[in-house]
């Protein structure tokens, strides 16, 4: 389980194989949402931005983004084109200790769940 501050967090999130079935709108002609994604995105705090990932090409794009408001996803910003390779995440340590950067690697098409817990003393 992760501990993580009350301060707005920045969420940063591949969408095939994390929030919808992996290259389903290509194999099924459509997305389909995975298991906890509602819940997990709906536990986010409006002070937080989500940025979502994805290798898609641009012309996918209309498409997933109609998909992901009729599905009330919300996100600040959706990139597309992204590399299929590994993504990496680098942030600077807060002064006071408090760690800035995190990840998560989970199982592809598997439900969406990610413990953590607010902790108002950090």
């Amino acid at each position: 389980m992760f501990e993580f501050s009350t301060l707005g967090k920045t969420w940063i999130i591949d969408v095939d194989g994390t929030i919808v079935k992996h290259n389903g709108y290509l194999i099924d002609g459509y997305d389909t949402l995975l298991d906890g994604v509602i819940d997990f995105f709906s536990s986010l705090s409006d002070d937080d931005k989500v940025i979502l990932l994805t290798a898609r090409e641009d012309k996918y794009l209309e498409d997933l983004k109609v998909f992901l408001k009729e599905n009330q996803i919300r996100y600040d910003y959706l990139l597309s084109g992204m590399p299929v390779g590994e993504r990496i995440l680098i942030n600077d340590k807060k002064t006071s200790g408090l760690n800035t950067a995190y990840a998560v690697n989970k199982e592809r098409d598997d439900k969406l769940s990610i413990e953590y817990h607010i902790n108002k003393d950090i």
